[in-house]
């Protein structure tokens, strides 16, 4: 007989999502000495702050319902002809890399690069992505990705006010001809810092030694392409530095940015192949003159050499990273936006300068012909160079125009009630153009007559005269097959969660499911421009209504913002709610944020650009913030106190038991609880920051909620927040509240909210509460394991950690010479990435396994490290050498394996520690890598021609 029961859909999903089975969950509870889940979880939380955080959340949905529930909501998305521009185009994504890059967990599950020899691939790409950007704007030196052009002007005015001779000035000029949206990000970011933005006509600026810096478009919003060189001129002469919004598409005919003075230029590479997204995430690019790299907010790809002397690349200048250099940290950025720089580089790769320049001249001659026909139409077409872009004054036709277009579901950009604008891009054709005609009064004129008739628009005087894209890199991969070679071959260097355990603490390096990526390449997510009408985009609507509430339901927060598009601008958006409340009181002074010392490090440069001063609060022994320190700090800033920024469970991996006395400190004394979310892997469903004394949290949605790294980058850092600073979330030109954007698109990287929503919708409340216990249980069975070969630098008062643990490596240096940065390369002769290092413990390893690997994953795990402990013990007894061993020599290459064999331990020892590897081997491409060599000898581009050539 058929149960009723078994006619339902089955949820596999969360077992699916969960590595351990019912058997080695029952296996690893007793070696904790616990009998079920809920047992362990009793002893982890401490008492006053347990309770459920995802009550209201419905239970889980299968993966074939849940993806159907999300096509449903993706329908309700109207896909228009979009000409709006301002930033954003539409592109093809060549097949070869929409299959084999941004949809391959080889590339999108990949970690930040900062264990080079395990990242050769994707760092390749990322040279590539320095070399296209140093290329197109004439500055020789070009970061690996910012997050979207807004706040890479936002970077560039911050680098400015660094670097500029006038010292007393706090005004920086952006001109009227900038994208509204980076205008809006500008000021949001000038506020808390005194600097006042101007914006004007550049052509009507009398004074120019009252500005510390500029910032141009070019071309311009309207479409204007203006010379520029003598106004840069001008601004040097009076001491200003000079940054340009620089169109790449556009770079590929027009005079390089660099070449006509300018000191920076920034801009998005979306249209170099990647969905408009309903606005991201996309990659930023910031180039510069090579005296200012040192300066350069991001990071730097740089070409070093292995310890055999081989070349092999590297991030260079690592120092420069806001967790070392903290509240003195030029930006708080900590994700770029890798995957996204890695499609536009391979857009580059595969079209190639010849093919790029034929993409411009096509764009631009349809452009033209647009022009000339809406002219003989009698339509005022005002710029008089232009390059994809209209801006007509359409006057009291403006409406009827508008109206024309929706019936014809075409979508233009509305300016005011006189003037529309019009932007073509690479998907637009001779259809497109009669269809715009279409719809203004007048007989159309003949396409093929005006196309054999017009000739550029661009300026003459600004045609490129430089050659682009001269490597072989650029020249070489145009067919699909040596394009999809070349990617698996660089694929193949590396290690991603396709292959092995990432264990990064505090990175949450867990599962990122098919089915929650499916819905990101669907084009009702990825073909809607951001700033189309609102009823054209109610399929984005419900999802961003439906995950905020979701968010809620998880974190005890009443209301979530999804804009901010990375955890570092989760955090500056989060502060900067607290100080709009303290402003909205009339308590303008209180600007004092305390910070406990063990705190990551973009807490301390986030408060910093938030206009707060930084008070660093001390830790105990045991890793828990001093809490009579901080209550002593909150008294003696009392009047002054703004917010406590402190991560939970804390950086250690401990739930600090004393978490709701600290939160009621700060209160009482006038200040704000910022709980950074970075640890919400181990709180969901067990516990919720908005219950016990939190008034805002980011929420790193690229960890805990699924979003992939992809390689470093994309992130979503979304903020909860209490309802009395609900209030002062960011806004945007589009949305109701229209101040205090921190990004350029109104939700930030829309298009990969789906991830979450998939996560959460099959996970259910149970699913999710389970996935926290998991969690936990991983990171203590992995503890307990090891305790006996490596010292647990922190637990709690039970003995217990939360969702990862610290291993103390600093008594091995002393007693053998073996160093963190040794186990770490040795790691990889076991196909391992390697856990955090030196963070937040000089010496120390951070171990997060997540829930999402099963018991065989972290027993392998343990044996790797139970292995090197005893090769450890090898050098302290005097068996290996204590300069030619292993783990110095660490990791093993298979050119080295062949060649000449000097080493006094054997080859076998070298690259199968273990017999499990025979089975399953990981060859790294390169030895370990010399970063001094990289920094004293500083190359940020793909190799000159003859370099390669010699190579």
């Amino acid at each position: 007989m058929t149960t009723t029961t078994a006619l339902h859909t089955a949820n596999e999903f969360i077992a699916r999502h969960i590595g351990p089975r019912a058997e080695d969950e029952h296996a690893m509870l007793a070696t904790l000495g616990f009998d079920d889940l809920e047992a362990l979880s009793a002893s982890v939380i401490p008492e006053s702050i347990k309770g459920s955080s995802v009550l209201g959340l419905s239970d889980g949905q299968s993966e074939a319902e849940a993806l159907a529930a999300i096509k449903a909501i993706a329908g309700r998305n109207k896909l228009f002809k979009t000409h709006i521009g301002q930033g954003y185009y539409n592109t093809h994504t060549p097949a070869p890399i929409l299959r084999n890059l941004l949809e391959n967990p080889a590339w999108y599950t990949a970690y930040t690069p900062y264990q080079p020899e395990i990242s050769q691939g994707r760092l390749e790409a990322l040279l590539n992505f320095q070399t296209l950007i140093s290329d197109l704007t004439g500055l020789p030196i070009a970061n690996a990705s910012l997050l979207d052009e807004a706040t890479a002007a936002a970077e560039a005015m911050t680098f400015c006010k660094r670097l500029s001779k006038n010292k007393g000035s706090q005004q920086f000029f952006a001109s009227a001809h900038c994208h509204p949206q980076t205008l809006d990000v500008l000021r949001t970011r000038a506020e808390p810092l005194s600097i006042e933005v101007v914006v004007a006509d550049e052509r009507e600026v009398s004074d120019f030694s009252v500005f510390f810096g500029a910032l141009l478009q070019y071309p311009a919003s309207n479409g204007d392409v203006f010379d520029y060189r003598e106004l840069v001129e001008r601004f040097h002469a009076g001491n200003a530095l000079v940054a340009v919004a620089a169109d790449l598409l556009a770079l590929t005919l027009l005079q390089a940015p660099g070449e006509f003075g300018a000191d920076v230029a920034i801009g998005s590479a979306q249209r170099f192949g990647v969905p408009l997204g309903f606005g991201g995430p996309h990659a930023a690019y910031f180039s510069t003159r090579d005296a200012f790299k040192r300066d350069m907010p991001g990071r730097l790809v740089g070409v070093s050499i292995d310890r055999h002397g081989k070349s092999a690349l590297r991030l260079a200048m690592q120092t420069r990273e806001q967790h070392i250099r903290r509240e003195k940290a030029t930006s708080n950025i900590c994700t770029a936006q890798v995957l996204l720089a890695n499609i536009a580089s391979m857009y580059a790769v595969y079209h190639g300068p010849a093919g790029l320049q034929q993409i411009a001249r096509r764009t631009h001659q349809l452009t033209a012909i647009l022009a000339a026909g809406l002219k003989a139409m009698g339509v005022n077409v005002l710029p008089v160079h232009f390059f994809d872009t209209l801006t007509l004054a359409t006057g009291s036709a403006t409406g009827e125009v508008h109206i024309n277009a929706r019936a014809a579901e075409i979508n233009l950009r509305e300016i005011d009630n006189d003037h529309l604008g019009i932007s073509l891009d690479e998907t637009s054709r001779q259809a497109d153009v009669e269809a715009l005609w279409a719809l203004f009064s007048g007989a159309q004129p003949s396409f093929q007559a005006l196309a054999d008739a017009t000739s550029s628009n661009l300026p003459a005087s600004l045609l490129r005269q430089s050659a682009i894209l001269e490597h072989p890199v650029f020249n070489r991969y145009h067919s699909e097959t040596e394009l999809m070679r070349y990617l698996r071959r660089l694929a193949d260097k590396d290690l991603a969660l396709d292959r092995t355990m990432i264990p990064l603490g505090s990175c949450t390096m867990k599962l990122n499911a098919a089915s929650e990526m499916i819905p990101v390449t669907w084009a009702e997510f990825g073909n809607l421009h951001p700033f189309a009408p609102a009823e054209q985009s109610q399929g984005y609507q419900a999802l961003t209504d439906e995950l905020e509430a979701m968010l809620c339901a998880a974190t005890g927060y009443d209301a979530v913002s999804l804009q901010p598009n990375a955890g570092s601008q989760g955090e500056y958006a989060g502060l900067l709610a607290i100080r709009a409340y303290h402003q909205s009181r009339g308590e303008e002074r209180r600007d004092i944020c305390l910070i406990p010392s063990s705190a990551h490090g973009t807490n301390p440069a986030t408060a910093h650009m938030a206009g707060m001063r930084v008070v660093v609060t001390a830790c105990d022994a045991r890793g828990n913030v001093d809490i009579e320190d901080l209550r002593a700090k909150a008294e003696q800033h009392r009047d002054q106190l703004a917010a406590l920024m402190i991560t939970y469970p804390s950086t250690h991996g401990v739930f600090e038991e004393g978490i709701r006395d600290i939160c009621a400190i700060v209160h009482d004394n006038g200040g704000q609880v910022y709980i950074d979310g970075a640890n919400m892997n181990a709180m969901v469903g067990l516990c919720a920051p908005g219950q016990f004394g939190g008034d805002v949290s980011h929420l790193n949605l690229h960890k805990t909620f699924c979003i992939p790294h992809g390689g470093g980058g994309p992130g979503v850092g979304p903020i909860g927040v209490k309802a009395h600073l609900a209030a002062f979330l960011p806004g945007h030109a589009n949305m109701q509240r229209k101040e205090g954007a921190v990004c350029a698109a109104p939700f930030g990287s829309a298009s990969i909210l789906p991830i979450t929503w998939m996560y959460i919708r099959m996970m259910g409340g149970a699913g999710l509460k389970r996935a926290s216990q998991l969690a936990i249980l991983n990171a203590n069975y992995i503890a307990r394991r090891l305790e006996e070969h490596y010292p647990v630098l922190y637990s709690g008062s039970n003995g217990l950690v939360a969702h990862e643990c610290i291993l103390d490596l600093r008594p091995l240096k002393d007693s053998s010479g073996i160093s963190v940065d040794d186990v770490a390369k040795r790691l990889i002769d076991f196909g391992f990435h390697a856990p955090t290092m030196s963070f937040p413990v000089a010496g120390t390893l951070m171990i997060e396994p997540t829930e999402s690997e099963a018991k065989e994953e972290l027993d392998r795990f343990c044996d790797a490290m139970i292995c090197i402990r005893e090769e450890i013990r090898a050098v302290e007894n005097g068996s290996l050498d204590k300069l030619d061993n292993p783990l110095k020599n660490a990791p093993h290459t298979a050119a080295e394996l062949v060649g000449d064999w000097t080493h006094p331990y054997s080859r076998e020892q070298a690259v199968y520690p273990l017999p499990s590897l025979i089975q399953s081997k990981y060859w790294p491409p390169v030895g370990r890598v010399d970063n001094v060599f990289g920094d004293r000898n500083l190359v940020c581009a793909c190799p000159s021609i003859e370099a390669y050539q010699e190579a």
